[in-house]
């Protein structure tokens, strides 16, 4: 009898801990190469910065670049950290590192990888999945962006939370994870905006699934009524004009998130 009490117990603790919200603070990191370098940098994370990222405490969950051409030589990724704290003490102690100063020197002797890096500290939504490092099985992700009108972004979570993620399962799109920018963007280079802001990634086993299914998501009636009393309640559109960003972007040889 008490086995299987302790047994029921830990059951309802590991339901527990499984639902509960994820507290961690994310870091969206979008690095530029310079011409003819992605290559390198790709190198200099699959050998020495990820090993380094976790030495110094940081989760690697996401490295992705654009499907297709990619004419800006673009690295998307994602860390996951404790809290703030947590995230600048890594940085600090990472950057101060012999071993990161040492692959970073020989990885440039023939000139500068990156030309630019931008970043945003992103905080899970209350209605995000889990954010973990594991294989989707599916073709591409796609990274997606809303800036809200003033004011509107918990209307936006309500409409998301209540009713498009479950429609986007509905036809056929995977769900993977739902941000907002936390509210401390010190020291952040990045044009997305504190408050007003919905970053997620879904996946589709192609871009042209992916079309496939928000049309028929976007012509569901169910959809059209959500978007309808959600638009009426906050009195217009959730999403300012052309506040809605899409791209495709396929996971690296070396990212954890396939």
């Amino acid at each position: 009898m008490k086995t299987i009490l302790a047994l029921l117990t830990l059951g309802l603790l590991n339901l527990s801990a499984a639902t509960a919200p994820d507290t961690r603070l994310f870091e969206m990191r979008v690095y530029y190469a310079n011409e003819g370098k992605l290559d390198d940098l790709h190198a200099r994370f699959r050998n020495h910065t990820m090993e380094l990222f976790k030495k110094h405490g940081m989760t690697n969950l996401g490295y992705f670049v654009p499907v297709g051409a990619n004419p800006e030589h673009k690295l998307i990724y994602f860390l996951a950290y404790s809290d703030r704290a947590a995230r600048d003490a890594s940085w600090k102690a990472f950057q101060a590192d012999p071993e990161w100063k040492k692959a970073a020197s020989e990885s440039e002797k023939n000139g500068k990888l990156v030309q630019r890096v931008e970043n945003a500290f992103l905080t899970a939504t209350d209605y995000s999945y889990l954010a973990e490092a594991k294989d989707y099985h599916q073709g591409v992700f796609e990274l997606r962006t809303y800036t809200t009108e003033n004011g509107r972004l918990e209307n936006l979570n309500a409409r998301f939370r209540d009713h498009t993620v479950k429609l986007f399962e509905k036809h056929g799109m995977t769900n993977v994870c739902y941000w907002n920018l936390a509210a401390d963007q010190k020291g952040a280079k990045s044009p997305l905006v504190a408050g007003n802001t919905l970053v997620y990634l879904l996946t589709h086993k192609s871009p042209e699934a992916a079309k496939a299914n928000f049309d028929a998501f976007r012509a569901d009636p169910d959809w059209v009524a959500a978007k309808e009393a959600s638009e009426k309640k906050a009195g217009g559109s959730l999403t300012v004009s052309d506040g809605v960003k899409s791209e495709f972007i396929v996971p690296t040889d070396y990212s954890p998130v396939k």
